[in-house]
């Protein structure tokens, strides 16, 4: 499988007023019915075709059983539903209860881009009650339920800072996944600020989750929280941001591992790119939230092509003074490229050959293995 080519999330931005999709078609042409003899639910069936009768069909001008995603999701009530999305752009906030188990949406074209759920809150957006939706009421979507996977399908949150400078907080994320068994295969997470959400539902418990040919983007802390995820073949990309002047812009990844969880994020033979000048974007920095002073963010990047906006020299930073980074574990194992030379050794904390059997993919997720059959 090839890693989905990145398409800006600036492209949805435009779409959101108006303007033709990267994948272009305008907003009316998705709503317009196929051409004769194709469905716009691919391979999936349709309506009248239904695969079975836990398969639901999601269609913006109303070709399928439902316009909206959320709408489908709570007409699954049960375990075990399968949503077929139909191209388009459904700007709406979706959320998948802990008993919808087993779920999986998929994208019908096959092709990430061309089925988009974006909305656009921040943790500072004001709520219409009162208040603001802070870090976790600004994701896009949230899935709390287990056994969750989706393919061809991008996900994203398209508020921008430039647009509101009266608001401080920032964090704008596109999906937050809490759930065990969460498998994400060729999907897109578009963002700025905390992107891509990968946590658990308590602190006791250790989410697996598997992202497989995806594509992030994003700035600051864009892929964080506390689960033990791998991240195979993925392409992660960093932005440029005009309203810095300096480095650094911001970190890829912001582990908040939980002290008693053996395994947290494992980056394997990825790589990650840059809009942004050289060595404008740290590695990563660990995140002890004050909900848990004893987390270890975790962290291991392996066989994984770090381009030049990574800054080689020092690659990781702390996100407080009282929880160094050297403190946590943060390790690396053969990677490539101008980010990934190491110059200044006590900086990058490397693996040996041994350590490394212990950081693969079998060894995080244990007895699941969802990339079987991909």
């Amino acid at each position: 499988m090839t890693v989905p080519a990145p398409v800006s999330r600036r492209s949805f931005v435009a779409a959101s007023v108006g303007a033709a999709l990267a994948l272009g078609l305008s907003s009316q042409a998705q709503a317009q019915a196929p051409a004769r003899g194709r469905s716009p639910f691919g391979r999936y069936g349709s309506p009248s075709a239904r695969l079975n009768e836990r398969t639901l069909y999601v269609h913006p001008g109303g070709l399928g059983d439902h316009t909206t995603v959320q709408a489908a999701v709570n007409a699954a009530s049960g375990n075990g539903y399968t949503l077929v999305i139909a191209p388009g752009t459904y700007r709406e906030t979706t959320a998948v209860s802990v008993a919808r188990t087993d779920m999986t949406w998929i994208g019908a074209s096959g092709e990430a881009r061309d089925v988009v759920v974006v909305y656009d809150n921040a943790a500072g957006t004001p709520k219409p009650g009162g208040g603001t939706y802070g870090t976790t009421g600004s994701a896009t979507t949230l899935v709390q339920a287990d056994g969750f996977t989706a393919r061809d399908l991008s996900f994203a949150n398209d508020w921008l800072r430039a647009d509101h400078p009266g608001i401080s907080g920032t964090q704008a994320v596109a999906i937050k996944v809490q759930g065990d068994r969460s498998a994400f295969l060729r999907c897109r997470f578009l963002g700025h600020q905390d992107t891509l959400y990968a946590d658990s539902m308590a602190l006791g418990t250790f989410a697996r989750q598997y992202y497989r040919d995806c594509y992030v983007e994003g700035d600051v802390d864009f892929v964080f929280g506390r689960a033990t995820a791998v991240y195979e073949n993925c392409h992660f990309r960093t932005l440029i941001r005009d309203d810095l002047t300096g480095a650094p812009y911001g970190f890829v990844f912001a582990p908040s591992t939980a002290g008693a969880n053996p395994r947290g994020y494992l980056v394997t033979g990825g790589r990650i790119s840059s809009e942004a000048p050289d060595a404008y974007y740290k590695l990563a920095r660990p995140w002890v939230p004050s909900s848990d002073t004893t987390a270890r963010p975790m962290l291991t990047v392996r066989g994984t092509r770090l381009g030049a906006g990574i800054d080689a020299v020092a690659p990781y930073t702390n996100m407080s003074s009282g929880f160094p980074w050297q403190d946590q574990r943060f390790a690396e194992y053969r990677n490539t490229g101008l980010g990934a030379v190491v110059s200044v050794p006590e900086n990058r904390p490397q693996l040996t050959s041994a350590e490394a059997r212990s950081h693969t993919r079998e060894v995080y997720l244990g007895d699941w293995s969802p990339w079987k059959g991909c």
